[in-house]
């Protein structure tokens, strides 16, 4: 290759990445610029070109053109500090109420008339959710796009409340499409194909999800139960495919073993609070003998914190390095000998273990804010790969009794306290840790 060839493809190697970076930057402006116009319409006819055509402009964006787009976002529908400062001043001077609602409209972000004005087009609001999806992923790298993502949640809260949703029953004849997305979406337990999903769907099993209109064909939630006889205390009979099918009207429990929420864009929007509600009025309705509605839960920041507290709690914390063998559960001995030591932990991590003065645990969180009670702590309950790897195969029933959902919601909402059986809290009270609960 002669030297003049050479430094000409490398020249253009090098403008390559500028051009593509420009062109994104440039279709983002343009993507913008129709924005601006939806905005700045008043015609309804003509508002809703503009927000299909800003729709269609945002679809059609190339992948590195999100953070020059979402950035644009950021920059141009702010609220006006200067508008802020003088509404809030003369506030202060005169509370009233013209002066409040001055307050308020300048405050609010003018993203928030954009994307209801983008919501009328068809297929807007599964656009919006995904464009929150991608703008989280992006998020800490990017703060200043905070005001964007707030703007999203704070809509998304009205649009997806409970008044739009849709409680469905999913079984063998829900369309091939929703049960495809049932197996992708599954975050808990994983659905290995259609085999196992068939058992998940039979007569001794129920699944629900949630359907909001403008997603029809997209669960936002869903959640999966067993019709048992008993609490049940370890989770690999309940996801056996070739397990024998119980006669569901002879069942006094049901088991909420799954709950997976389904579109990443809802992140913060609560559903499964609802959604375990109506199930537990929808379940005892069709079921009149069923009369405990149980979890069977994993505990997933476990292990993570067992190591966090290893080092500084050296020999009251049992010595952890048998975890490197992956399969160190199925040697009797030491499996026997790490039993009390691990479940007075785990029971401590459950009910001692704060962030913000609620449980550190995820899932305790969940279930404890909806009003359900810790009710026992499963020993090597789901031995499966991930279930060692999260929570040292432990699992927790979480009980809902309806007469006690409110009153332990309240007791925790109001003065963060726990609802735990008798058996858990002595549990924890004879952990290695228990002197004193450890603040995180």
């Amino acid at each position: 290759m002669n030297t003049r060839l050479f430094f000409k493809r490398l020249l253009r190697s090098v403008a390559a990445p500028v051009d593509s970076a420009r062109s994104a930057e440039r279709k983002a402006r343009e993507a913008i610029a129709l924005c601006h116009a939806l905005l700045s319409e008043r015609g309804e006819v003509s508002g809703s070109a503009l927000a299909r055509d800003a729709l269609l402009a945002y679809d059609a964006l190339p992948a590195n053109a999100l953070q020059p787009y979402i950035s644009l976002l950021a920059k141009d529908f702010s609220p006006s500090p200067m508008a802020i400062a003088t509404a809030a001043a003369a506030y202060a001077i005169d509370p009233s109420p013209p002066n409040l609602v001055t307050l308020q409209r300048a405050v609010e972000s003018p993203r928030q008339k954009l994307f209801r004005r983008m919501n009328v087009a068809p297929g807007a609001t599964a656009a919006l959710v995904d464009l929150r999806r991608r703008l989280l992923t992006k998020l800490k790298s990017n703060p200043e796009w905070i005001g964007v993502d707030a703007d999203l949640e704070h809509l998304f809260g009205s649009w997806f409340n409970r008044g739009f949703l849709r409680l469905e029953r999913i079984d063998w004849r829900t369309p091939a499409l929703i049960l495809e997305k049932l197996i992708e979406y599954e975050a808990v337990h994983e659905i290995a194909g259609w085999n196992d999903l068939h058992r998940r769907l039979a007569g001794d099993r129920r699944c629900f999800a949630f359907f909001h209109p403008a997603l029809p064909e997209e669960p936002l939630i869903f959640i999966e139960a067993a019709l048992t006889e008993r609490i049940s205390t370890t989770v690999a009979p309940l996801l056996d495919p070739n397990s024998p099918e119980a006669d569901p009207t002879r069942a006094d429990c049901a088991i909420f073993y799954s709950i997976t929420n389904c579109q990443d864009g809802l992140r913060g929007i609560s559903f499964g609070n609802l959604l375990i509600k109506q199930v537990v009025h929808e379940l005892g309705r069709e079921f009149p003998r069923l009369k405990t509605f149980a979890t069977l839960s994993p505990v997933p920041g476990f292990r993570a914190w067992l190591h966090d507290i290893e080092r500084g709690h050296g020999a009251r914390v049992p010595d952890l390095s048998c975890f490197k063998d992956s399969n160190w559960f199925s040697n009797p001995e030491l499996a026997e000998r790490l039993r009390e030591p691990l479940m007075g932990l785990c029971a401590y991590y459950l009910t001692e273990v704060k962030k913000n003065d609620e449980p550190l645990d995820p899932v305790a969180r969940f279930h404890l804010g909806n009003g359900a009670r810790l009710e026992k702590l499963n020993w090597l309950a789901d031995t499966s790969r991930v279930g060692m790897q999260r929570s040292a195969g432990m699992m927790v029933n979480y009980v809902y009794r309806l007469a006690d959902v409110e009153k332990n919601h309240e007791a925790f909402v109001r003065e963060h306290q726990v609802a735990a059986s008798h058996e858990l809290k002595k549990l924890a009270r004879g952990s290695l840790l228990s002197t004193t609960a450890r603040k995180v």
